[in-house]
This record gives C-alpha cells, structure tokens and sequence, in this order.
C-alpha cells in the first residue's frame, strides 16, 4: 500500500512540475526545490489563487519586473560555448527578456526592473559578463532604470554563510579585482535615473523609483553582506524613513524538500534579525539562489506582515526557459499580483517547442495574489500613503498574459502510461545489456557473486567480492533489495546502495565479466542509448559522495592511444553525479582523432526522488543528447563519434568507478534498470514507455 500510495504521489508530482516546464537543464521538472504544487496552508497568509479579472473601472497600478538568476543565460549564449540558445533557437533568452521589458514599459507601467543576482555562472569568464552587459543595456538603452547585485557566481570568494558566518563577506574582498564591480560598477549604476547610491564596497545599492504618485525604496544587497554593510543599509532605510521598502537579496529564503514550502535559511534569520524585523518600512523581501519558487509571511516587531519571497529558475528546463516574473501593485484593490511567464518561449522556432515549454506558470506558487492593504501596512511611517491617481484600464498581470500569449499555443502535455506489469517495456533488437535490479526481500544483503541477469542473456552482472581494489570496510548490507522503483519502470523493485564514502574508501559495485561481448563494443557506427532508473539516498552528502558513479568502463583513459584531455587517470566512460549532484555524462570518443573527454550535464538532481536518464547520441551527427524526465538538457555535447574502451576485457561496473586504476566513488541510492542500446533510440521505445 506505501509503494502504491508513493507512486500516485510521485505522478501527481510529475504532472504537476511538467505543467510547469521545469525539467533539467534543471535541474529537472519534478526534482527542483519549489517546483510546482501547494504551498502549505499553514504559509498561506493572504494569498489567493490566480486573479480574477479586474473590474472594468480603472484602477491605479504598476508593475515591477524581477529576472532570477540569469547565469546559464549568460554562460550559454557565449561564443566560448557555441552559443547554444542561437545555435538551437535563433535567439537567446537573457536579451529576450530585457527586449520584453524594454517594449512593452510605458504599456505596463513598468517603472522599475529588479535583478536578483548570480548574473553569470563563471566569475573569471569575460565572454559571460559580455552577455550579460549587452542585456542590460537594452534596458538602459529605454530608460527602464533597474537595479542589479552579485550573487554568489558574480564574487570572487564564494564562501557559504552557513558553513562559516565570518568568511567571503564584502569587506574580506580585494575590490580592484572583482569582475562584478568593473561590469556593473557604481558609475554604471549611476546612470540609472532612481540610483540612490552604493556603499563604500560598491557591492550594495539602492534605488528610489516613482509610481502612481507614490515613492518606493529597493534595497539590494550583493552576497555575503558584513556588519558594516547592514549599518550601510539600516542609514539608507533612516535617512528615508517615509519611504515603503523591498529589500531585494541574493539569498534570504529556501523552499524545503517536498519542492513547495518556504524554508528559512541561516542567512536569511541573519537579516531578519539585523535589519528587517524592527524596519517597518520594509514589507517585501525578493530573493534568488535557491531552485524554484516559495512564499512565507512573517510578523515584524509592530505586528506587521513582511512577504518574503524566493524564485529561481535557473534549474529549469533550458536553463531557466525564460521565465522571470512580474509584481503589479493594485493601489486600488490592496493587491500585489504575481505573474510567472517567458517572454522567450514563444520566440522559439514551432519545432523546437515539447510539453516543457510553458510561456505562463499557473501553479499556485508562482501566480498568485497578495491581499495587502497599503494604506494601512504602510501607515505607521507613512500616513499619508495613498493610491494616487486611476489611470490603467485593467489588470496589468491580465494583461501582460495576453500579451505573452497572443498567438502562441502551448504545445500539449502527453500524460505518461503507468507498466500493467513487469514485462510492459518497449523490446528493440539494438539492446546490448538491460539490466534489471529486482528480485529479493525489501531489506535483504545481496551478497558478493550475487548475479543481475542480463535480458539479452549476453552480458550479466556480478556483485564483485568485498574489499577488491583498495577497497576498506565493505559488507555484505552495503547493497540491499528494494521495493521502491520508478513509477514509469516496470521493473518493480532495485538495489540500494548504502554506506558509501568516498574517504574510506568503502562501496561495492556490479561488474560485467572479463570475457562479456559488450566489453569490445564502442558503438561508433549507430549510434547508441544509454537508460538509468535512479534516486539519489536523502543523505547525500557531498563531503562523501560528490562524483559518485552510476556506471563506468574500467581503465585509464590516459591509456588511450592519442588521448590529449585532462584527468588522465579517469575512466573512458563517467556516467556519475557531481559536486553539485548533476548527471555528467562523459566520455572519450571511441575514434582515435578525437581523444579528448566530452560531457552532457543535467541540472541539479533533488535527493530522494526517482529520475529516468536517457542519454542518446545520434548515428548521423554522433551529437550527444542528454534527457531527464523525458526533457532534453541544456548543455550537451557535439560530434562524440562512440564510446573508447581501453581493451575486450575491460569491463562495465553499475555503482562504481575507479580512479588511477583503484575502485573509487561508489554510488549512494538505489538503481532500478540500466538499459544500453546500438541505436538511437525515441522516446516512443525507451523504458518509459509502454510495449503497445
């Protein structure tokens, strides 16, 4: 009854994030933190569903901008990466997104654009920060003033607030070195027509824009702020003290392991502490960083409301696919109206467009409605606030919608088939190995020399014995049978992989036989799919599991004849997780002229849930192409023509990997199926589908 009622979760879950297009590139649809469904009702404090459409009397209002972190735009759309978005759509989404803005300003009433860091991905890369630049100035060029902070990818000195409170703040930075402040330094800055001014790191800015009659303060604040810089921000909020303030941050709040809920950071409880609970003014608080997007409502020392708010989408599909966000102030209905949308997607080329194109998110955590009685929230230091003058004829969220969607048409979304049984799978003749982990007691050892049978009956799997290769403290339990499986597998059970370390070294792992056909095979002539069923253990840690190993070929890929890449001491073959629990796919090619490692990067992969990987590399083009939960991933690989092996007898291992020669990185999670084809193959035949 659990696996069944885990199941109908997990495809309610599924169905849910695909609505919302947030696959990969990101992470992955229903993998990333925030991405889609509820939030708790006990958070709900004011909000309501999507807006109803304004009255027909005119109304005062406006509407902010706000772009999420925009680092895969900037690092994906440079000639040092083959600009991919251009090569793939004719156009590029950061651009899109400003151009967006820049149009349709005065018809929105747009005052004022608010970026929330990370601005690129790599701080020392100058073609990322071009990207970037050129962007911006499209905004600057239409005189939509905006106001810009470093994240955590835009500084020199990424240290984690968390794991050390005192380190990486702004003041611990050599200034003449930070490419973030000769981008978008204050001089720049000051071009814009609110600009306030900086402090004296030039990190930190704030900004003063006018609407319906009305004055706003935006308060930014880069990474990793120090005392001195709070003090900095507390006088810009007292010599201002009228002044209604939305304190814009790289980090504040988190979204929780079931994707939805807000969760409070350590950074941010800093801040609430230091300068937002006893700061009236301040009544809205907008922040990037963390994966998707989450709402909570906390009460400051005068018993007033402060919205905290977090989105990002950079773990999405395509790198975030565009989507950034609108806030309309309805001054007269007490409304903040949120808008979740990509100005990119229907820019995009009809052939290019799957079911994770979504141009507007309607789930109820990225569009929704703040009931916020201005007047009244802004009445103790600013008693004279009101609406100022009706002038707009409807909803600006409305229409911005249309505008968005005039003569677009979402591409539909297929409901994926459940297995009616264990045998429900798509049979195609280019099989090479499946492997199918299941068959023992929920719980039980799967012992050393314990055989995974191979469907062709060609290549099985054997658990190695313990203690091979470098190897220390392995048991018997450190692989156990498992029940829990995808919903979309048909293999109703896989292998758990416990008690992992990297440091020890201690992991087990399954291996093919010395003398196996699939040893020899480099799959240079059709092409191939590779297919895993994985969950990554919720104790993951990267102390002790980072670059852990799905999969692997043995040996050295320093071995091969003409090898010219890094990491000589590498496997030919890493299908494994990083650092930052991404899916890498890399490998050396199987032709002699090409012997350098090439790689296909998924997004983040949340801890705890199942993901179907198809990696598949075309027989025409040999272009390498990386799809998780059926999405296609951002960033892939070109002209990979097979895959090198060092000898016939150097055989595949399912769980491990090795490094300079010696069993290393072994898997923390359970594996359900691997399959490996000689063929590109559809989606129509992968193990996700059905045999019908």
């Amino acid at each position: 009854m659990e696996n069944k009622d885990l199941g109908a979760a997990q495809d309610a879950q599924r169905r849910s994030l695909l609505k919302l297009g947030l696959a990969s590139g990101l992470s992955v649809g229903g993998l990333l933190a925030g991405c889609g469904g509820d939030n708790a009702a006990a958070n709900s404090g004011g909000v309501s569903p999507t807006p109803s459409p304004a009255p027909s009397t005119q109304i005062s209002s406006f509407a902010l901008a706000v772009l999420p972190d925009t680092q895969f735009y900037s690092r994906y759309a440079t000639s040092g990466e083959s600009n991919q978005y251009e090569r793939h759509y004719g156009n590029e989404p950061y651009a899109a997104q400003t151009s967006w803005v820049a149009r349709n300003a005065q018809a929105l009433n747009i005052p004022f654009l608010i970026h929330l860091g990370d601005v690129v991905d790599q701080v020392g890369k100058p073609e990322q920060w071009k990207v970037a630049d050129s962007a911006m100035q499209v905004l600057e060029v239409a005189k939509v003033p905006y106001s810009i902070l470093a994240g955590n990818h835009d500084v020199l000195n990424d240290i984690d607030y968390d794991s050390d409170p005192t380190k990486g703040t702004d003041t611990q930075r050599v200034l003449a070195n930070e490419p973030y402040l000769q981008w978008f330094g204050a001089r720049r800055a000051a071009r814009q027509a609110t600009f306030g001014a900086r402090d004296d790191t030039g990190f930190h800015e704030y900004h003063i824009f006018k609407a319906q009659d009305q004055q706003f303060l935006v308060l930014s604040l880069s990474w990793r702020i120090s005392d001195a810089g709070i003090a900095w921000a507390r006088k810009v909020l007292a010599d201002h003290p009228t002044l209604p303030c939305i304190l814009v941050n790289h980090q504040l709040l988190n979204i929780a392991p079931d994707a939805v809920s807000p969760l409070e950071t350590g950074y941010g409880k800093m801040l609430w502490e230091k300068l937002i609970r006893d700061n009236d003014q301040i009544f809205m608080t907008l922040n990037g960083h963390h994966h998707g997007g989450a709402r909570l409502t906390k009460t400051n020392n005068f018993g007033n409301a402060v919205e905290e708010m977090v989105v990002d989408y950079q773990m999405a599909y395509q790198g975030g696919n565009g989507l950034m966000r609108l806030y309309e102030f309805d001054l007269t209905n007490n409304q903040i109206k949120v808008l979740s949308f990509s100005p990119w997607v229907p820019m995009k080329p009809a052939d290019t467009l799957n079911a994770f194109d979504r141009a507007v998110l309607t789930e109820s955590n990225h569009s929704f409605t703040i009931n916020m009685n201005f007047a009244q929230r802004f009445a103790r230091f600013n008693p004279g606030f009101s609406a100022g003058k009706a002038t707009i004829a409807s909803s600006l969220v409305d229409q911005a919608k249309a505008l968005v969607l005039k003569g677009y048409t979402e591409p539909a979304l297929v409901e994926p088939v459940l297995p009616k049984d264990t045998d429900d799978y798509p049979k195609v003749a280019s099989t090479v190995a499946h492997w199918r982990f299941y068959g023992g007691a929920d719980g039980a050892a799967v012992p050393a020399g314990t055989k995974i049978n191979d469907v062709t009956g060609a290549n099985p799997l054997t658990r190695d014995q313990l203690n091979k290769g470098g190897i220390v403290g392995a048991q018997d339990g450190d692989i156990v049978w498992s029940s829990d499986h995808h919903r979309l597998s048909s293999a109703p059970g896989s292998v758990s992989f416990l008690n992992t370390d990297k440091n020890a070294p201690r992991l087990s792992y399954f291996l093919t036989d010395a003398s196996a056909a699939i040893n020899a095979q480099t799959f240079a002539t059709n092409g191939y799919t590779i297919e895993a069923f994985i969950k990554i253990n919720p104790a993951w840690d990267k102390a002790k599991h980072a670059w852990m190993n799905i999969m692997t070929r043995d040996g050295k890929r320093g071995d091969l004849s003409g090898f010219i890449g890094g990491d000589p001491e590498s496997p030919p073959l890493l299908f494994a997780i990083s650092s930052l629990r991404e899916v890498q796919w890399e490998v050396v090619p199987a032709v002699s002229g090409q012997r350098d490692a090439m790689a296909s990067w998924s997004g983040e992969i949340i801890a705890g849930n199942w993901v179907h990987i198809a990696i598949v590399n075309d027989p025409t083009t040999h272009d390498t192409v990386m799809y998780v939960e059926g999405a296609p991933v951002l960033r892939n690989s070109s002209n990979v023509v097979g895959l090198a092996t060092l000898s016939s007898s150097s055989p595949w291992v399912v769980g491990g990997g090795a490094w300079d020669g010696a069993r290393a990185d072994g898997f923390f999670g359970n594996i359900g199926e691997v399959r490996v084809a000689a063929a590109a193959l559809p989606s129509s035949q992968w193990l996700t589908a059905r045999r019908s």
